[in-house]
């Protein structure tokens, strides 16, 4: 095999390698491997690489580079044959993408792919990825595998959890990307004891959470919510599905149910359950408020209400605060989120955020960065953003977030 950028004959031996239609037509890439792999990389044309791959000489890879553009996707099979084909040999793989659909990014990261990197390539984010390959790798479960947990297995036993509830007062504002974020957060919040977490879409129409971990929506969870009044560990059991063996989920029901297929009781029953099974709680809420939404808020201890720096969501904001006002409930209880805050140094946002805070006579806690395209590619990917752009900023606000969520708890149970 010969690189087509070094044809030394003393070259060493060869621990990466790019496959592309034509790698010159990736010229930053080049660099990139280069500082990061020197002389020690070679490239390969997609037809070249399967048979590659196949050969003995292909176990001293460490990993290989799969770049496409939006041209390519005419051979997706073949690319992802090379991806599963890379993931049975034990090579790791990281996809290098420039313009490809959503669609096309899917179907080669559930084919195996472990790392995703856009084209052009942010600084210094190739030497990331591969530093991240060399991580013990991260399971895949496919839809079998993520339907439920393992036969046998059980619910673990944790007492009392804490229970979050996420509101979005206003279409887009981002309510069960911070909802599934946090939930994945939480989960690998502490790498010595990980907290137990079980993320609830009570979404019953248009819940998405199902779409944004790539998890399949269960008849079964039709089933948990027709008979509540039955429900034990071993139903929810059966109802939750597994997201890469840290987080169970709860998805929306396969098909769109009445907004009064469910009463109070109903939401109560589910939400002491998982409480008696988890650490934490996590609640994606739907955009109606409904007769149950004041079960939510008795047992929850903190509800995350995500706004936008807009008229619709400043109207909303009102009404909501008016409605939980005139029925008594607990606006002690509400964390105002700001999503796509205006950064550091817009001080005319800053300036616009300080009014909404006055006008309509609240705190403004959180304030979530604009996370930028890479926040509707990471929900078209089925991963968190953890996963697929550990640095964007609403990540790492998020990650932050949940942090200071995971010591409090563990400073009141300490005090408990």
């Amino acid at each position: 095999m010969t690189s087509s950028t070094k044809t030394h004959a003393d070259l060493p031996a060869i621990r990466a390698c790019t496959i592309s239609r034509d790698v010159r037509n990736f010229d930053l890439l080049i660099e990139d491997m280069e500082t990061a792999m020197s002389d020690a990389w070679g490239d390969l044309g997609f037809v070249e690489a399967l048979a590659f791959l196949a050969q003995p000489e292909a176990k001293a890879l460490e990993f290989v580079a799969l770049v496409m553009d939006a041209g390519d996707e005419d051979d997706l099979p073949l690319l992802s044959e090379i991806v599963a084909t890379a993931r049975q040999r034990g090579i790791r793989s990281i996809l290098i993408a420039e313009d490809a659909s959503p669609a096309a990014l899917h179907q080669l990261l559930r084919s195996g792919a472990d790392e995703f990197v856009p084209y052009p390539l942010p600084e210094g984010e190739l030497q990331a990825a591969i530093e991240r390959l060399h991580g013990p790798p991260l399971p895949r479960p496919g839809p079998e595998a993520s339907a439920a947990p393992p036969q046998g297995a059980r619910l673990p036993q944790s007492g009392a959890g804490v229970v979050i509830a996420v509101q979005g007062l206003a279409g887009g504002t981002g309510a069960t990307t911070l909802a599934t974020n946090l939930a994945w957060e939480l989960a690998t919040a502490d790498k010595k004891t990980p907290p137990q977490v079980c993320l609830l879409d009570f979404g019953l129409q248009f819940g998405s959470v199902a779409t944004f971990l790539d998890l399949p929506r269960r008849d079964v969870v039709f089933d948990l919510w027709s008979e509540t009044e039955r429900l034990d560990g071993d139903v929810l059991r059966q109802a939750l599905a597994t997201f890469q063996d840290r987080l169970r989920v709860l998805t929306a029901p396969t098909d769109i149910l009445p907004l009064d297929f469910i009463g109070p009781d109903d939401i109560g029953r589910v939400i002491a359950l998982a409480r008696s099974h988890f650490d934490y709680v996590i609640i994606d809420m739907p955009g109606t408020l409904l007769q149950w939404t004041e079960t939510v808020l008795d047992a929850c201890q903190i509800c995350l209400a995500t706004i936008e720096l807009d008229m619709r969501s400043a109207q909303n904001c009102q009404r909501f605060k008016r409605a939980l006002q005139s029925a008594g409930l607990h606006l002690e209880k509400l964390r105002f989120c700001l999503n796509r805050a205006p950064k550091f140094a817009d001080l005319t946002g800053k300036s616009r955020v300080r009014r909404l805070r006055e006008g309509l006579e609240i705190a403004i806690d959180i304030q979530l960065p604009d996370g930028g395209r890479a926040v509707s590619q990471s929900a078209d990917h089925g991963l968190p953003l953890a996963l697929s752009a550990a640095r964007n900023p609403l990540r790492r606000e998020i990650a932050r977030l949940a942090g200071s969520l995971h010591d409090l708890g563990r400073v009141e149970a300490d005090a408990a």
